[in-house]
């Protein structure tokens, strides 16, 4: 293994060193922004912000964005990790930015839905739970509770249904 990896040097930095860079596509609305935070208090600092030499962030916005949050900053008295690229052209760093931002992938339903439906049946979570620590609306843990197939389920019971039409 050739250890001139980023990886191999994460440096804890003080998160006021750090630029935005002023080219990211990436936008992050306010619930995943919240989301995000929830994983960081939950769970710590498990990746680093990738910076260039110039302490420009190349991939890691939204984690620097939140670090600056109270609750977030008082984890680490505003420290937070970083790896740090080798010195590249704009074009490359901009390039590195829009492949991490893409390679992250996305939920699906089906798999969302039967995670979701565990955590009811087998580890007996409230729904309150489930809303607040994984930044969801009621509605959205009742669809992806029923889409499993479990109308017997408390949640589903207890869930708030508007009025049909009736069709004239």
């Amino acid at each position: 293994m050739e250890n001139k990896q980023p990886i191999n040097t994460v440096l804890w930095i003080h998160r006021d060193r750090l630029k935005p860079n002023n080219y990211n596509p990436n936008k992050v609305a306010p619930p995943e922004l919240e989301l995000l935070k929830i994983s960081i208090l939950e769970d710590g600092w498990t990746q680093p912000i990738v910076i260039n030499a110039d302490m420009e962030i190349v991939d890691g916005f939204h984690r620097w964005t939140v670090s600056g949050h109270l609750e977030i900053y008082r984890l680490t008295s505003g420290l937070v990790p970083v790896v740090m690229l080798a010195r590249r052209d704009a074009a490359s760093q901009k390039m590195s930015t829009i492949r991490h931002n893409r390679a992250r992938g996305t939920h699906t339903v089906i798999n969302m839905a039967q995670i979701i439906q565990t955590m009811i049946e087998e580890d007996k979570l409230p729904m309150q739970e489930i809303m607040h620590r994984l930044g969801m609306e009621r509605e959205e843990v009742v669809r992806l509770a029923s889409r499993c197939g479990i109308p017997q389920s408390k949640i589903i019971n207890d869930g708030k249904w508007s009025k049909a039409w009736v069709p004239a």
